[in-house]
């Protein structure tokens, strides 16, 4: 990864909003700016998360369009992109710093275990769309990765503290030095403690979340074409919920507390090797380790899962000639999984290892200098599930002048396997009078697959204003179906009857949409953002489908989605945002559309202190976001108040 031209710090600032001037790595696995890029790309700065008044990640993400990002409870939440939202969302691909962090026994991303320091987040980079061939399998309908700061850019002592009605308490201590001229360094320790939610049927909801995680950052300048870092974290934190159970040592289902004890961590070291100015190397190595303990109140037992995961990465990027760019990589992965089966939930195996193993390459020509850019490349891929994959793409990119960005991609990108969809033994859904519906893997169950088609536009007609336009066409098959299985009597561990459920590969689709970004710098001192999703699914089972609701998931994502922010530089170092977020109704899960209001304000006395307050979701004293909302136990978002001070040094 090579840096860009340097710009001054104040050039950074005043450029900062426009997205065709922000720098991302995800699209290309190397540095270039939004403007040079073939793909739908958002970018969130730090200011922008800040002046949000998100204290997690996924908060965050609810102003990046053409994201579906909805909250279960407290502590559960559901994140996608173009569509298929699920608390375990499996085609969209999340990273810390080039980090997988996805779960590889369901495939999505359980967020309170991912949790990051955001005054250490340099930025959120997302590629709405396929980023398959650069990051492979799972990278579908799109691709987050969370980027941190360098060690240097995170010198002196930062404190953060604050509370509220909803968030109860949270607070951070970050302090960052150098060994010597060429090696930073920072370590920090944070820690969150949020209230229940609301129950719909005025139950004690369970979902409380406390969560508390330290971490370390090294950069060293070894000479000056190499440089390395090391990094690591390590967490601990409690979750719960409550909602229906069901088991074969109950006579019926019964509502229950959930709780759920993980903690986990990671380490990271990456070497990148700068060959000249257009050519360089950088390999990455880390290892992450989960564990996840969830007990059910109403059976006396409990899930444990333990994930190790071994992962080795090299990328190099060169130029053959002066209007042809090489970039190949090659990887591997190793994930060793460990389960403790319960009565109403396991796995066969109870244990299982498996490896992947992958390599790309992309080749970017320049056909006119500075006018016309066509990218083709692929990625290749072996795993112990579906086997060979492969995920190719081709892209063209247009710059009239510069101040437009015409581009255009066909792509294609998998969802393969995991230990659900292979291995469950059983996984107990629900009860109908005698006979228990159960969950059960299927070992012939094959990659999802997606043909993608996207188009955008970007413009800047002056130094205040921009447009950035993205549609697409998605062409699915084999996405997974619920088939339906004879029925069985078991007799473990007491005499019941079982219809069993499996994954199957019978449904097909198309979805499209388009979403578009709109900025404009209305006075020095106050910036104006809006944004504008459109999603439309159309799902088709085939004949042989026994599948009995295949066209759920079209209910589960909004149609309509649109934010409009306002940020204020006022006198008094006063800064005042504001934000007005609209979600359309999800008809599968009985949620109605919503509109939300956000503000924050900010005092800044001197340059090292900060006073914010920050009120969240202000026009409804609740309202649910995901799940069914007629179900017993479903918990509502409510509305909430808190305070924060941060001093830094």
């Amino acid at each position: 990864m090579l840096p860009l031209p340097a710009f001054s710090s104040a050039l950074e600032e005043e450029l900062s909003w426009v997205q065709a001037e922000s720098i991302v790595f995800s699209a290309s696995r190397r540095e270039q700016r939004v403007s040079d890029t073939a793909a739908a790309v958002y970018v969130l700065g730090n200011e922008e998360i800040k002046r949000s008044g998100a204290t997690s990640v996924p908060e965050a993400l609810r102003l990046v369009p053409g994201l579906q990002v909805a909250r279960l409870n407290s502590n559960t939440w559901a994140i996608s992109s173009r569509g298929f939202n699920r608390t375990d969302s499996n085609k969209l691909l999340v990273m810390i710093d080039g980090r997988t962090v996805y779960h590889p026994v369901f495939s999505g991303t359980l967020w309170r275990t991912k949790d990051v320091m955001l005054e250490d987040v340099d930025r959120i980079e997302v590629i709405r769309g396929p980023g398959a061939t650069m990051w492979g399998s799972n990278a579908v309908n799109g691709v987050i990765n969370v980027i941190t700061k360098q060690a240097k850019d995170t010198q002196g002592l930062l404190v953060t503290a604050g509370g509220g009605s909803e968030e109860r308490g949270f607070g951070s201590m970050r302090y960052g030095g150098k060994i010597d001229e060429h090696i930073d360094y920072r370590t920090y320790v944070k820690y969150i403690q949020r209230d229940k939610f609301r129950s719909v049927s005025g139950k004690d909801t369970n979902d409380e979340w406390e969560n508390v995680q330290g971490g370390f950052r090294v950069d060293a300048r070894l000479t000056e074409q190499d440089a390395v870092t090391l990094q690591g974290d390590i967490y601990h934190g409690k979750a719960g919920s409550f909602r229906s159970i069901v088991s074969p040592t109950l006579t019926a289902p019964v509502m229950a507390n959930i709780g759920e004890d993980y903690s986990g961590g990671n380490v990271l070291g990456k070497w990148t090797h700068t060959l000249s100015p257009t050519a360089g190397f950088r390999l990455q190595m880390y290892y992450d380790r989960t564990e996840n303990k969830t007990s059910f109140s109403a059976i006396d037992d409990a899930i444990n899962t333990l994930v190790d995961t071994y992962d080795l990465d090299f990328q190099n990027h060169f130029e053959l000639s002066s209007w042809q760019h090489v970039n190949w990589g090659i990887g591997w992965r190793y994930v060793r999984a460990e389960d403790h089966n319960a009565v109403n939930f396991s796995f066969t195996p109870p244990n299982r290892e498996f490896v992947l193993y992958n390599g790309f390459i992309q080749d970017e020509l320049t056909l006119l200098p500075d006018r016309l850019k066509f990218i083709i490349g692929s990625k290749f891929e072996h795993n112990d599930f579906s086997g060979f994959e492969f995920q190719p793409n081709a892209r063209l990119i247009v710059t009239p002048d510069n101040k437009q960005t015409l581009w255009a991609s066909v792509s294609r990108a998998v969802r393969i396997p995991n230990r659900i969809d292979h291995d469950l033994e059983a996984i107990y859904l629900g009860q109908t009078g005698p006979a228990y519906i159960v969950g059960r893997g299927n070992s012939n169950f094959d990659s999802e697959q997606l043909i993608a088609y996207e188009i955008g536009y970007r413009l800047q007609p002056n130094d205040n204003v921009s447009f950035d336009i993205a549609a697409f066409y998605n062409d699915y098959d084999k996405l997974t179906s619920t088939e339906v299985g004879a029925a069985y009597l078991s007799t473990t561990p007491t005499p019941h009857l079982v219809v069993p459920f499996y994954p199957g590969n019978n449904v097909s689709g198309e979805t499209y949409g388009v979403e578009l970004v709109a900025q404009w710098q209305a006075l020095e001192w106050w910036r104006l953002q809006g944004t504008y999703s459109f999603l439309q699914m159309q799902l088709h089972t085939r004949d042989i489908s026994t599948d009995p609701n295949p066209d759920a998931a079209e209910g589960d994502s909004p149609h309509h989605q649109f934010v409009l922010r306002s940020s204020m530089d006022l006198p008094e170092n006063l800064k005042l945002d504001t934000t007005v977020r609209y979600v359309d109704n999800l008809p599968n899960q009985n949620i109605p559309g919503y509109t939300e209001l956000d503000l924050r304000l900010a005092w800044e006395p001197s340059k090292n202190f900060e006073f914010s307050v920050v009120g969240q979701n202000l026009l409804d004293s609740h309202h649910p976001e995901f799940g069914n909302a007629a179900v017993a136990g479903a918990a509502e978002v409510q509305r909430g108040v808190y305070g924060k001070i941060a001093f830094s040094y």
